[in-house]
């Protein structure tokens, strides 16, 4: 018996002292870490997505526990920290290589704060890099979208560039998207407000670029702009370890402020650590400003534009002939051209444009795969038998890059004189982000959204008084073509005066018409609405009127730095004789640089009371 306890406290001896041995070269490297200090690193709270609290303390914008490792990790940087340490250099070297490779942005950043060079044993993350094979990143942007409420504003991704990556082969890149992961039994209305509110969970994925392009592109006809960022492959090493950290890390989604464009610059600010992206965007964040916000930083090249499914299709009917543009109509229809009656030139427009504007109806409004998918293949083979070039140009980029437009939030100070009412001083601010008679550059031709746009007068007498509170004004017109025909309508909802016998009488309104356009939207351009308006307030005696009507507009841009505008409703109520809503707006933009215009405007208005009044505004876009 003695014997036995005399080797089990030898074996004890032995084993402990081997512990110690190996155990050893982890605890001196926990050692090297000053916790307190590293906490506070900058690059530490980006790598934890933590922004500083209005009064004191930290909260990450992850909102998934399961990406901490702390319990209290979404709010304390410090025990997620030392948490993080404990697992990085964990005496069970299972543990600590788990960790390592579940966080292999962490790591690689602890070591470099205490002198190494970091060294990973992660098969799973060699096979994801190996297959990514990157190289170097474009940051994407597609144009907005107006008939979708999450990307009004446009919409940003990243293109992950390989190394032997050509322009034939960026269909076959992979693509970093970030999106709110909503309920597909909500509709568009549900859809807004809850992306408003963060009602979503927003995550990271990463998928073939192809089909990122035919989404917005094909799909959704958006054109496609494309930022090569200036990146070393170090640091584009950096962000795809931390990407490899969140595959399960989810946020609350707000269309407003944290959404795909702040997060994207999240996760680029990985790249190095004196990068602080999000910073300019602590209320919100447009795409085009996260872009301007590269540009500022240098980190991005000029970009590459990928034009849409219409666009397009819109250069070659520009470049059609009416002979052509006939038999392209019947040919789509399935009455196929005599070859005896056409040169091979006119044979081979006819059915390459007749290919482009059947395969854009496919995808505009969804028909059905049979008999198209057919008939597209059999035009192909048509155009195979056509030993003739091709008679089209392509598409010429003159349109202006987003990150050169104004920027999307506006600030207005000015003056007023009015008929019936005392002089004032006007002071006005819009949130975001474009209407039809700012500066159109770098925005998508016909669109409009203006969202929270407010305006306040002082006048001559003292009185203070809220003039509007448009919290949506948003309107899409584009122009009527002889290939495609897009419908026009407008939403608009908020608060704003109409003249009563004595003074502006306030209402809350609720407005939207629907109707078409015509001309150019880059020259003279027309639309016509029948619009309905829901009101009730001062200015109607706390009744609910019901209006309905006209509304139409005449638009000329005159050189690039004049745009001019006839604007009018005539709105007649359903409920009341003899009333109606009219509204008369002249208005004249006059671009001095990018970010600053001065407009003029003259109004008259009819309600229960007429008013005729005259504005000049000075605007400051930032």
């Amino acid at each position: 018996m003695r014997l036995l306890n005399a080797f089990a406290s030898l074996f004890s001896s032995i084993s402990l002292i081997i512990l110690c041995l190996f155990s050893a070269p982890t605890f001196a490297e926990k050692s090297d870490f000053d916790i307190p200090t590293l906490a506070k690193h900058a690059y530490w709270l980006k790598l934890g997505h933590y922004l500083p609290q209005t009064f004191s303390g930290y909260d990450s914008t992850i909102d998934s526990q399961t990406f901490f490792l702390s319990p209290h990790g979404k709010t304390e940087p410090k025990q997620e920290l030392t948490a993080t340490i404990d697992a990085l250099y964990h005496a069970d070297t299972a543990v600590a290589q788990a960790t390592q490779c579940r966080y292999p942005a962490r790591y690689t950043w602890l070591e470099s704060q205490a002198g190494r060079t970091a060294t990973l044993d992660c098969p799973e993350l060699e096979r994801w890099k190996k297959v990514l094979d990157p190289e170097a990143m474009t940051l994407v942007f597609p144009t907005a979208f107006m008939n979708n409420p999450s990307s009004m504003f446009g919409h940003t991704l990243l293109r992950i560039d390989a190394k032997d990556q050509t322009r034939n082969k960026e269909l076959v890149a992979f693509a970093v998207n970030f999106a709110a992961e909503p309920n597909e039994n909500d509709n568009a209305a549900l859809y807004a407000a809850k992306g408003l509110f963060g009602a979503y969970p927003g995550q990271f994925t990463v998928m073939p670029y192809y089909r990122k392009v035919r989404e917005y592109n094909d799909i959704e006809s958006r054109d496609i702009w494309e930022y090569a960022l200036n990146l070393s492959e170090q640091e584009v090493n950096r962000v795809l370890l931390h990407l490899w950290e969140m595959q399960n890390a989810t946020f609350d989604y707000y269309f407003l402020d944290e959404n795909c464009s702040y997060q994207l610059l999240a996760l680029l600010q990985l790249a190095r650590e004196d990068l602080q992206l999000v910073n300019d965007f602590p209320f919100q964040a447009i795409p085009s400003d996260t872009v301007k916000t590269l540009a500022n930083n240098n980190l991005i090249e000029t970009p590459n534009f990928r034009a849409s499914f219409g666009t397009r299709l819109l250069n070659m009917s520009e470049q059609t002939s009416p002979i052509v543009f006939e038999a392209a109509q019947k040919t789509k229809n399935g009455d196929f051209p005599d070859h005896k009656q056409y040169s091979a030139e006119q044979l081979a427009a006819i059915y390459e444009f007749t290919y482009e504007w059947l395969n854009f109806d496919f995808y505009d409004q969804g028909l059905p795969r049979d008999p198209y998918a057919q008939r597209l293949t059999q035009l192909l083979a048509l155009r195979s038998q056509v030993s003739a070039a091709s008679p089209f140009e392509p598409v010429a980029n003159t349109s202006v890059a987003p990150d050169k437009g104004h920027g999307s939030t506006r600030v207005g100070i000015g003056a007023s004189t009015s008929k019936y009412r005392p002089d004032a001083l006007s002071l006005e601010w819009r949130a975001a982000y474009h209407d039809l008679l700012d500066p159109q550059d770098g925005f998508v031709p016909g669109a409009q959204i203006s969202f929270v746009d407010v305006a306040m007068s002082h006048d001559e007498d003292g009185k203070t008084q809220l003039d509007k509170l448009y919290l949506i004004d948003a309107m899409t017109i584009a122009p009527k073509k002889r290939v495609f025909s897009s419908l026009s309508w407008n939403i608009r909802a908020g608060f704003d005066r109409l003249p009563t016998a004595h003074e502006q009488s306030s209402r809350w309104f609720a407005q939207g018409g629907i109707g078409q356009s015509w001309g150019e939207a880059d020259g003279l351009h027309a639309y016509a609405l029948w619009s309905t308006a829901l009101s009730h307030g001062d200015a109607s005696d706390d009744q609910l009127n019901i209006a309905t009507g006209i509304e139409s507009g005449l638009l000329w841009q005159l050189a690039d730095d004049h745009r001019l505008g006839l604007q009018a409703q005539y709105l007649p109520l359903l409920n009341r004789d003899s009333l109606s809503q009219s509204q008369v707006d002249m208005t004249w933009n006059w671009r001095i640089t990018s970010d600053w215009s001065i407009r003029s405007k003259a109004r008259y208005q009819h309600w229960e009371g007429e008013e005729m009044s005259g504005q000049i505004m000075s605007y400051f876009y930032f």
